[in-house]
């Protein structure tokens, strides 16, 4: 398949289900005055709802997100969506953004034309890029594999050919949070030769870190290692049913549009930079329309599946020589102790930034295409 022009466009047929199904919701009891701390939020949950019927346009959203020029083509028998946009400096460098969950191609979507176009945004159209952004496969408008295997260091080889043999860049950039910076990991460890550098915000829960001798450990070692088990018992009930049966997960979120919100909207709370206030890092539409990114491509099965994947099938991961540039976000999950991130890969940059939690690039775009900018402007 070669790479075809891709537009975005819900039948009406999704979109009436979806209204007959909001229109007919069975809200559970809970107890009096729980607030969010046994999960989503209700009267929050009831606010969103009924904003998600009463006025969310999603052809207004899908109008906007169609401004990008969107592509598909199938890659080891994945059919792989991507936006590319190509920069407007003088010698733009390729770059590809890969995202996790349970966000979508979206959370880059507000740095795409600070990339491409720096200087219409006060800097220099030295700094700019062509972006590529693709939806993980099983995620949105990319097809999930029919059979097991399709984890991180896959994906990884499916973008390798999708930056080489299908869009022609020999060398390139890549960068990526959540489930995208293990896959932007792989990528460079297994095709140094292809990457001049990737970015990175985070590099996921280091397990390895867990089972270690805690004598070998340095200080930030052992406070990562506790906040770490603190939070995999406190936090990580999601990542327990997606590492083991996420298919019986997929029947409920795939039939009840109302428990797929509340499973995404309690984790976007959680992990930014929010002090619990989504209203202050996302509009409705922002949270909605990744929602129904899911909902329309009836998603979050494969996506899920995804963690199953991960768990049980992801080879080791070597030392990277490639050089890598972090950004820590105060408000992410879990913030990597820098002694550990030093001996596994080449740390050219170690930033902290001033603000913003995990969703990194829908939070706070313009710090963070700046820090993208400055890593990469060493390795042009």
């Amino acid at each position: 398949m070669s790479i075809k022009k891709f537009n975005i466009q819900v039948s009406d047929e999704v979109l009436n289900d979806l209204k007959y199904r909001l229109d007919h919701i069975r809200w559970p009891e809970l107890l009096e005055n729980s607030s969010w701390e046994r999960g989503t939020n209700i009267n929050y949950l009831k606010s969103l709802v009924s904003y998600w019927k009463d006025e969310f346009d999603w052809r207004a959203q899908e109008k906007e997100l169609n401004r990008f020029s969107h592509f598909r083509c199938n890659v080891d028998g994945i059919d792989i969506h991507f936006i590319h946009e190509k920069g407007k400096g003088p010698n733009p460098t390729p770059i590809i953004l890969t995202h996790g969950w349970p966000d979508s191609f979206i959370r880059y979507q507000k740095i795409i034309p600070l990339l491409t176009d720096p200087a219409s945004y006060g800097g220099d159209p030295n700094d700019s890029f062509d972006v590529i952004v693709p939806s993980l496969p099983g995620f949105g408008f990319s097809s999930a594999s029919k059979h097991s295997g399709m984890n991180n260091y896959r994906v990884s080889e499916l973008w390798a050919k999708l930056m080489t043999e299908k869009l022609g860049y020999s060398k390139f950039a890549a960068a990526g949070g959540d489930m995208g910076s293990g896959v932007t990991r792989y990528l460079a460890l297994n095709h140094p030769e292809h990457l001049i550098g990737i970015h990175l915000t985070d590099i996921g829960i280091i397990r390895d870190l867990m089972i270690s001798d805690d004598t070998k450990l340095s200080e930030d070692e052992l406070s990562y290692k506790k906040i770490a088990s603190e939070w995999m018992s406190n936090e990580a009930g999601y990542m327990s049913i997606q590492s083991t049966k996420p298919q019986t997960i997929a029947y409920g979120l795939s039939d009840s549009p109302v428990g797929l919100a509340a499973w995404i909207i309690e984790k976007f709370r959680g992990w930014s930079d929010c002090n619990g206030d989504l209203n202050k890092n996302f509009s409705k539409d922002e949270l909605l329309t990744n929602i129904m990114i899911y909902w329309v491509t009836n998603t979050i099965g494969s996506s899920a599946n995804a963690y199953y994947e991960n768990t049980h099938s992801l080879p080791p991961m070597g030392h990277i020589d490639v050089p890598t540039g972090m950004a820590l976000f105060p408000a992410d999950v879990l913030l990597p102790p820098k002694e550990w991130a030093m001996r596994n890969l080449n740390i050219t940059r170690w930033t902290t930034m001033p603000k913003g939690g995990h969703f990194t690039a829908m939070e706070d775009p313009k710090h963070f295409a700046e820090e993208v900018r400055t890593f990469f402007r060493t390795y042009r």
